[in-house]
């Protein structure tokens, strides 16, 4: 027998127990935002990051999900709150679930007693922009306002269809069938396609600073209309809630019925949602991905991008 089976076998069933978070746009996609927010930042958000990061560092024995750190302080801070999201029992900060088919209106009527992304972005910035918060506070605030502007810009963290945002969604992706996991989830489906698998495969194994570079080239002529539009985080909530509708469920075959809003707390909720939506037999190949791709694409360019106008525009404040 080779003597790296056994430790394979050890893998396989350690990822079997213990599977992977789900992490909006993946390890790689969260620190392109990162690094295309690097691009964009002023001298005196640069100073404020690097000075806030490098003093007040992520505890070393925190298990860290996406690896050991990258070497670049908003890169590596842009996938922490993912690490201690179970610890703090804060998973609603990472999304707003906004039914399919509602009328634009107040984001907050869909913003839970536990919170939603737009609140904890505002919160976040409130605390990063307080100049008598106690230094590591502020670190941490800025370490989620990074991983939420990511969060934001993926279009199923701003929709549900009673199918926690896609999770409960089976897909045939490309080879792929979808297979039961646990609690009556399957892998693939919607919401992980979104996560990681349409960025991994567009990307085509490049890391994530040749992916920031790549689409910091690919964005560059529409990076001063974006950042002349300002800051308007109810608008981004609707532009993904939006982009989900019209692509994400929208050039999925077979096309997927909009469900009556109902309370859902597992796969198997609503009648059971994943067995339903297993029976519709849905699939994403080439053309789904051609859909998706170059969206995902702007959405992380566009993430970004916004996220050093917040930074900038909290230096700014501060240094008044």
């Amino acid at each position: 027998m080779n003597a790296a089976f056994p430790v394979l076998c050890t893998a396989l069933l350690f990822l079997a127990l213990h599977p992977a978070p789900a992490i909006a746009w993946g390890c790689k996609g969260h620190q392109v935002v990162a690094l295309i927010a690097e691009k964009h930042l002023t001298p005196g958000a640069r100073h404020l990051v690097d000075q806030l990061l490098s003093e007040n560092p992520v505890d070393p024995q925190l298990k860290r999900y996406c690896g050991n750190p990258s070497g670049d302080l908003l890169a590596d801070a842009s996938t922490w709150p993912d690490d201690v999201r179970k610890e703090r029992n804060n998973g609603p900060w990472h999304y707003i679930n906004i039914p399919r088919g509602v009328a634009r209106g107040p984001i907050d009527l869909y913003c839970g007693g536990e919170g939603c992304i737009s609140k904890a972005i505002a919160d976040q910035l409130a605390i990063l922009n307080d100049k008598s918060a106690a230094p590591p506070k502020r670190a941490e605030a800025l370490r989620y306002l990074v991983h939420f502007l990511g969060d934001l810009h993926m279009p199923l963290h701003a929709s549900t269809n009673n199918d926690e945002g896609g999770n409960c969604v089976p897909v045939r992706y490309f080879r792929r069938r979808p297979y039961e996991s646990q609690g009556g989830s399957f892998t693939p489906n919607l919401h992980a396609l979104w996560d990681t698998a349409i960025l991994e495969r567009d990307s085509e194994g490049a890391e994530a600073p040749e992916y920031a570079d790549r689409l910091a080239d690919r964005f560059s002529s529409d990076f001063a209309k974006w950042q002349a539009a300002g800051i308007h985080v109810e608008d981004w909530v609707w532009e993904s809630h939006d982009l989900a509708e019209t692509i994400a469920y929208g050039a999925l075959l077979p096309s997927v019925p909009r469900e009556t809003p109902a309370s859902v707390h597992s796969c198997s909720d609503a009648n059971n949602i994943a067995e339903r939506m297993l029976h519709l037999n849905l699939f994403a190949g080439e053309s789904y991905q051609q859909a998706a791709a170059p969206l995902v694409e702007q959405r992380v360019a566009q993430a970004g991008l916004r996220l050093a106008l917040l930074l900038n525009e909290a230096a700014a404040a501060l240094e008044k």
